[in-house]
């Protein structure tokens, strides 16, 4: 169980993840430079995604510093970088639970100085998954979240046409 910026209690896949397009980083509050930089970009491609953000995409920013970032942190960090949506959770926990999930997406370092600074982008549903380095443009990010959004968006139209063949 984690905790999300606002203090909710969520599952990491069960909740934050199902049933969306979802691009997670990592992060920490007392970060100098990578940090910011990153959820700056963020941002970015949050504005360039328009309507898709918050209908088929969701952000998830895991904190990689759980022993220092409680949810009030990270709502600070949130609202600081103007990074505050219903859709952009900021994520942190128990420390046992945090590094559960970082080591399952190989993220989990011993010194969160030396942490991954990569994007990873994808779609639970159709089983997609890509790594995006931090330096690519936030358009670049932007259109890889389109076309998984619209991968989700066909799934579901053929699910729910009766006798509808899946595409190849």
């Amino acid at each position: 169980m984690l905790k999300t910026h606002t203090g909710r209690s969520v599952r990491f896949y069960s909740d934050a993840m199902r049933g969306r397009v979802v691009l997670i980083n990592f992060m920490y509050t007392g970060c100098g430079d990578a940090c910011p930089l990153i959820t700056a970009k963020l941002v970015q491609a949050k504005n360039e995604l328009g309507e898709a953000f918050g209908r088929e995409v969701r952000f998830l920013s895991m904190s990689i510093d759980p022993a220092h970032d409680r949810p009030e942190d990270l709502a600070k960090f949130a609202k600081k970088f103007d990074a505050e949506h219903a859709e952009w959770l900021f994520l942190t926990g128990e420390e046992a639970n945090v590094n559960q999930v970082l080591k399952k997406l190989n993220a989990y370092t011993e010194n969160v100085d030396d942490h991954y600074t990569g994007i990873i982008i994808g779609s639970p549903a159709q089983g997609r998954w890509k790594r995006v380095r931090p330096d690519a443009p936030s358009k670049a990010i932007a259109e890889e979240l389109k076309f998984l959004a619209a991968g989700e968006i066909e799934a579901r139209k053929t699910a729910a046409t009766p006798g509808a063949a899946p595409r190849p």
